[in-house]
């Protein structure tokens, strides 16, 4: 049998917790070449506080694990049996569906992206309103009209006495409406 991939669905914020106890079990029960990889989907996000930019890790879903393994009644035992694991997503309750390998490389390909260059952890679209929280200009609102990520500055256009003003910000310096 070959291994296919398949979401475990786990208790919200034990995703780690479930990830490490099946790696734990795996070895236990001495299953390791029934299994492959197993992981939880996550990016790595870059956000600013204080002024300082902080790296930080976001999961892609929330409450779910991947798991490669080759399907039977051993394997699927040891995984529903695992503390914080709910079950598998799709098929039956029975004999699960694993996900496409379409998906899978998707899933996987976001993933290794994610870790290569992170994301800002708050993602603006020019056009989008925002209030300004930060600086000289606090209490105002504008329009954002150019994103730079990789400085992590807006330019925003701001109303000041009735006229449309250009301005410079950082993304810590405002907040969606």
């Amino acid at each position: 049998m070959s291994k296919r991939w398949y979401v475990v669905h786990a208790y919200s914020g034990f995703e780690k917790h479930v990830m490490r106890s099946l790696k734990e079990r795996v070895k236990m029960y001495a299953m390791e070449d029934r299994f492959g990889e197993i992981l939880v989907p996550t990016e790595e996000v870059v956000e600013v506080r204080d002024g300082k930019r902080r790296k930080s890790e976001r999961k892609f879903y929330p409450g779910y694990v991947l798991v490669e393994m080759e399907m039977d009644d051993a394997t699927w035992h040891l995984v529903n049996e695992t503390p914080r694991v709910m079950g598998f997503i799709g098929g039956t309750k029975e004999k699960p569906a694993p996900i496409t390998q379409r998906e899978a490389d998707a899933i996987l390909r976001r993933v290794k992206d994610g870790s290569d260059k992170p994301r800002p952890k708050t993602m603006f679209e020019p056009g989008q309103s925002v209030r300004v929280i930060d600086g000289p200009f606090a209490d105002f609102n504008g329009v954002v009209e150019e994103v730079n990520y990789d400085k992590s500055r807006l330019q925003v256009s701001v109303l000041i006495f009735g006229r449309a003003t250009p301005v410079e910000l950082e993304f810590s310096q405002v907040e969606k409406e």
